[in-house]
């Protein structure tokens, strides 16, 4: 059974920065598309960052561009996302999400498998 487990969420003030962490079990996703979302209070989710976990290519949403890194460690099964420069705007709560298939992807329904996501507010 595929898992995904998000971390490192919490308060943080403007400008601060933070590390989520989603660890993955039930399969090996070296070969597979990776991605971080994220869902504001009274939003829709939507796309922040993607990696394709082998061969290190990476996408981001224009509002995270510059100050988000999306990273993965294969040893660990784990994909990283670094927020640095966060604004109160960044506030929502952020998903993991793995596909089946290879290569990233901004689009929810390519991801066949989701974490159950943690909390990051970022206050003024």
């Amino acid at each position: 059974q595929v898992q995904l487990v998000e971390s490192g969420g919490g308060l943080v003030q403007a400008g601060g920065s933070l590390r989520l962490s989603c660890a993955a079990s039930g399969r090996t996703f070296s070969n597979y598309g990776m991605g971080w979302f994220r869902q504001a209070p009274g939003k829709e989710r939507e796309f922040v960052a993607t990696i394709n976990w082998s061969g290190g290519i990476t996408y981001y949403a224009d509002s995270v561009k510059g100050r988000f890194t999306i990273s993965g460690d294969n040893a660990k099964n784990t994909v990283y996302l670094q927020m640095n420069s966060l604004k109160p705007e960044d506030t929502a709560v952020y998903y993991c999400a793995a596909r089946s298939s290879y290569g990233p992807s901004r689009y929810q329904y390519d991801y066949a498998y989701w974490g159950q996501g943690t909390q990051v507010t970022v206050s003024s």
